[in-house]
């Protein structure tokens, strides 16, 4: 059964028009009333998810992300041959930064590569452009954060970070690439949304490790990953 807050109308989102697919998935029940004076969206997706599931989201996910730091370096270090060469110029990136976002950043991108996935379906990164042409690369995705940054300064804070689902920017403005993975996986929980199938192991550990939400039911590489980071540490 899929849970109905927010897929309606996005209105927490400030969006009018709500993807169709989402529309036709919840029907007719009425939205849940928001807590009064309850208008910042990430606050929304923080608390709805609290009340879902009993956990806080981002706060959760970025102390289990930081619990498993030094296991997903020891492993993003190990990769060889060609997922060692997508891997080394992010292990350049964070041996770099002095920024703890852009370190958590470039291990959830390393995560992905170790699982076999592409960091460009979970991560949808944007040189500045003009901004008709980014809405409609944007319009092509089915679901992914996305961030924008000033040509050649990948040390400097993105301009913007969002998230988009169905080609919507559903939420922009966010404090970090870590917290936007955090949200995502919120949204993925409120609305009752499938995994994209490219990055759907990244979103699995996101789910099962990160956050321990049906941990008892991992396929098994995640599960592998996760024997390899208990052992690392």
């Amino acid at each position: 059964m899929h849970r109905p807050c927010f897929a309606r109308s996005f209105l927490c989102f400030r969006i009018l028009v709500p993807p169709p697919s989402l529309l036709s998935a919840v029907g007719e029940t009425p939205l849940p009333k928001l807590p009064s004076g309850q208008n910042n969206p990430t606050t929304c997706v923080n608390e709805e998810f609290h009340r879902l599931v009993a956990l806080p989201l981002e706060s959760k996910f970025f102390e289990q992300l930081d619990f498993y730091s030094s296991g997903l370096l020891a492993l993003a270090r190990s990769k060889k041959g060609t997922a060692g060469a997508k891997i080394t110029p992010i292990l350049h990136t964070f041996d770099q930064a002095e920024d703890i976002n852009l370190k958590r950043e470039c291990l959830l991108k390393a995560l992905a590569i170790a699982l076999g996935e592409d960091t460009g379906d979970l991560v949808k990164e944007f040189v500045d452009s003009p901004q008709d042409d980014l809405q409609v690369d944007l319009e092509q995705v089915t679901m992914a954060v996305f961030s924008i940054r000033p040509e050649g300064c990948i040390e400097l804070p993105p301009e913007d970070i969002g998230i988009v689902i169905e080609g919507v920017t559903v939420l922009n403005g966010l404090s970090s690439v870590t917290s936007a993975c955090a949200l995502l996986l919120g949204l993925i929980y409120i609305l009752n949304l499938a995994y994209p199938k490219s990055i759907r192991y990244t979103l699995e550990v996101f789910q099962k490790v990160f956050m321990g939400l049906d941990s008892q039911k991992m396929s098994p590489k995640v599960h592998t990953l996760l024997g390899k980071l208990q052992s690392a540490d």
